[in-house]
């Protein structure tokens, strides 16, 4: 016997029906993904790491050596560092010069020169104007320089404590000079007789720009 038209339609489940089983199936689908663990879920993206952090070692402040303005040296993160102590009347003052070949030369690729007069070895002893017109006017220094601080010694300034420790030097003349990474770590120290153009400070310079 052949089944009934009833029999037929009975067997169909009913649209009704049909629609409160997949809403029901969307609901329970909806409830695992949120009770799921976020790192668990393939379509989450993973929280970015915090942009711009700025290293320990940069996270102070000196006094611009113009206008004693207080500049934080964050504002040099992710930069190439080469950090040196100066004074005007050494016999390695004519270093002005080359440090600043060689900001010039690597500016644009990301090397900031940073200068710290002392009178640590009692050879800065002028005033800041002094010290200004020597660096801006004799030797056309356009790299930034901060007011005149201690930079060895258990006074030293906070900088150079800590690159001191880093690097297990500390100056022992004008014109020692630092290289700091992108990262914000000190990676050398030169003492004062290496020149700034001296071929090992720029191939470790163009080491850290091409890292």
């Amino acid at each position: 016997m052949k089944p009934s038209h009833l029999h037929r339609a009975a067997a169909a489940p009913h649209p009704l029906r049909r629609a409160a089983i997949v809403l029901a199936t969307a609901l329970l689908a909806a409830a695992a993904l949120a009770a799921m663990p976020r790192a668990a879920r393939a379509d989450t993206p993973a929280a970015p790491a915090a942009a711009g952090a700025c290293p320990a070692l940069l996270d102070v402040t000196f006094p611009k050596l113009q206008d004693e303005s207080p500049q934080n040296l964050c504002q040099y993160r992710g930069k190439v560092l080469l950090v040196v102590n100066t004074a005007s009347y050494c016999g390695y003052t004519y270093q002005y010069e080359g440090l600043e070949r060689v900001y010039a030369k690597y500016r644009d690729r990301g090397l900031v020169v940073l200068a710290f007069p002392s009178n640590d070895f009692a050879q800065e002893t002028g005033s800041k104007e002094q010290i200004a017109d020597l660096c801006f006017n004799t030797y056309g220094v356009k790299f930034p320089i901060f007011s005149k601080s201690v930079v060895s010694g258990k006074e030293a300034n906070p900088l150079f404590a800590s690159l001191a420790k880093a690097t297990g030097q500390q100056p022992k003349w004008n014109f020692h000079k630092y290289l700091v990474g992108r990262d914000g770590k000190p990676v050398a120290a030169f003492p004062s007789a290496v020149e700034p153009t001296d071929a090992r400070m720029t191939r470790e310079i163009e080491k850290l720009l091409a890292g």
